[in-house]
């Protein structure tokens, strides 16, 4: 089984692609080669393939971290299942999972969401497209400051506050508060939650 995350920047014609499109790039380029792997259309769209899907929130998080970040936001929608044909482009490819990412993502406007899931199993999505519907809630709150300070603290899990703050250039208890403010305690369990949960099911 795979992943497949389709999205799109939320009124981009508001802005540049001067101002995220090389950022998102160069995020997506650590998933794998363009266009197999993943691939932007229409100037304002993206599809990204992941094997791995339990990694599906967590890429998700960064994406909307690093746009974010630059006062941009972004929909998605998360297709699991199946991949029946592989071709040069992922726009090419087919399979469930790209079935299911594609219906999603067409409903999201409409359901006024910005981060949904499409499965095989539908008790799972119920279950889930409640909880991603609340962490969308608490991403929706980022400012570009608490968005930057959780991206490094995402792709540095390690990393102590104090580090962080240096990278950051603020000191330790405002690395603090900008991370409780974006509620990024409750946002790691879900994707812990998230991991949990999809392992069992693919299994």
């Amino acid at each position: 089984m795979v992943s497949i995350l389709t999205g799109d920047i939320i009124q981009s014609r508001r802005s540049k692609p001067s101002v995220w499109l090389r950022a998102l790039k160069k995020e997506l380029d650590k998933i794998g080669p363009s266009p197999k792997k993943w691939e932007i259309f229409r100037g304002d769209s993206f599809q990204l393939e992941l094997t791995q899907p339990e990694e599906s929130f967590l890429i998700a998080m960064k994406i909307r971290c690093l746009l974010k970040a630059k006062s941009i936001d972004v929909r998605m929608a998360i297709g699991i299942g199946e991949k029946e044909h592989s071709a040069a482009s992922i726009l090419e490819s087919n399979g469930q999972a790209f079935v299911f990412s594609g219906e999603k993502f067409e409903s999201l406007k409409k359901e006024k969401q910005t981060l949904a899931i499409k499965t095989p199993w539908p008790e799972f999505d119920g279950d889930m497209n409640l909880i991603l519907k609340l962490a969308s809630i608490a991403m929706s709150k980022w400012t570009a400051n608490s968005a930057e300070a959780i991206k490094i603290a995402l792709e540095k899990p390690d990393l102590i506050q104090e580090d962080l703050g240096k990278k950051l250039g603020i000191k330790q208890n405002a690395v603090s508060g900008r991370l409780k403010r974006a509620y990024f305690d409750e946002l790691t369990e879900v994707d812990a939650l998230f991991r949990k949960k999809i392992r069992t099911l693919v299994s």
